[in-house]
């Protein structure tokens, strides 16, 4: 029986999908097999010699050690598109909070509740919290990804005009994005044109304060900035900055902090991006079933680290090995394999980077001595018999 240890509270569907499989799901296993996991952080976490594999049962995998997983012929999988919706609609949400000041209207209103009349003080006050109407206005995407997409779809369907960014657009993001969607090249055309940003792009060193000094001074003077994708993506200081000359009249982020938290024009969402009931089901239930499809099958999809890849199966008896992109690793995988005089039904192998994956169907039984042996080799990281 395969055990899978949690570290966070997962969705008790999610967890379902898992012991209907017939495994162990507890945040008490010592040396599982799998780990299932949302925001806890585990780079100083030290893995047991059975571990195989991550799920993140979300989209961003900043709190998982992703080199060393794949040093380690540890699969990282995540769960894109499952919280999507969720987040897509806390950015219609954060559009709208950054256009009109409806949050300082509502403490205002508070505030005033004491008054004998407050209906008169209302009419007289209102105008300090007038703000402008979206449609007409230009909101520049930046990443075409899951919930990029459907953020752009929806400001076309409020009648704003949409830049969307990105160089590395996959064809399923292109067919389910609106043709209305103005593509552009390059993000300086973003910044000029764009009334409204909005980020949805993963956090990678090469994007670290991808909006700083720099960036903002190209943009429009007034413009309003939505950050539902990671904190890392924005300059603090430089925000606060732009704020306090008006350069940027709002900033609504879903990741405050001791800088941001209680700073002038900025709505500050406490990481609500993902939390729905709906987000949560499926994100578990996802990162379940790539669990199962991997552990019981070899099948790898969905995964941050490695190739995806998936193979019917054929014979009695698989063989799943992770190893560096080398030259003659398949053929030295295959010289044993028949050397011992079993036969090869169906393989498949695929790189991504500087690894590779190789799934091999056998007529019969693959012995411990061949998966040792394969494990000796240089550049191998992980061998599997299933």
């Amino acid at each position: 029986m395969y055990e899978v240890k949690t570290l966070n509270k997962i969705d008790k569907n999610g967890l379902g999908v898992l012991r209907e499989a017939g495994y162990g799901v507890s945040d008490g296993v010592e040396n599982p097999d799998a780990i299932m996991v949302r925001s806890a952080k585990m780079h100083d976490m030290v893995f047991g010699d059975r571990l195989v594999a991550i799920a993140r049962a979300g989209a961003g995998v900043n709190n998982i050690p992703v080199n060393r997983c794949t040093e380690e012929g540890v699969v990282v999988f995540n769960t894109p598109g499952a919280n999507a919706e969720a987040v897509k609609e806390l950015g219609v949400c954060a559009l709208l909070m950054a256009s009109r000041n409806v949050m300082g209207g509502i403490e205002w209103v508070k505030s005033i509740s004491s008054q004998p009349d407050v209906a008169g003080a209302v009419e007289k006050g209102k105008s300090a919290f007038e703000g402008p109407e979206i449609g007409g206005k230009t909101l520049g995407v930046i990443g075409l990804g899951a919930v990029g997409v459907k953020m752009a779809n929806a400001a076309v369907n409020m009648d704003m005009t949409v830049l969307g960014y990105n160089p590395h657009i996959t064809v399923d993001a292109a067919w389910k994005l609106n043709s209305k969607v103005q593509r552009v090249l390059d993000l300086d055309t973003v910044y000029k044109n764009s009334d409204y940003i909005s980020l949805h792009v993963p956090y990678r060193e090469s994007n670290h304060h991808m909006i700083d000094a720099a960036a903002i001074a190209k943009m429009k003077d007034g413009v309003r900035i939505l950050n539902l994708a990671r904190a890392e993506l924005v300059d603090d200081d430089a925000m606060l900055a732009a704020l306090e000359s008006g350069k940027v009249a709002c900033y609504v982020t879903d990741f405050p902090n001791n800088k941001t938290a209680g700073a002038k024009n900025v709505v500050a969402f406490p990481h609500l991006g993902a939390s729905t009931p709906e987000s949560e089901e499926k994100c578990a239930i996802m990162a379940a079933e790539e669990l199962i499809g991997y552990l019981q099958d070899g099948t790898i999809r969905n995964s941050v680290n490695l190739p995806e890849l998936s193979l019917k199966r054929e014979g009695v008896c698989r063989l799943c090995v992770i190893h560096k992109d080398a030259p003659c690793m398949v053929n030295n995988f295959l010289d044993l394999i028949g050397a011992a005089g079993i036969n090869v039904e169906h393989m498949a192998n695929k790189a991504r980077g500087d690894y590779a994956y190789t799934i091999i169907d056998t007529g019969s039984p693959v012995g411990d001595d061949i998966a040792r042996k394969i494990a000796a080799m240089a550049d191998v990281k992980r061998v599997r018999v299933l």
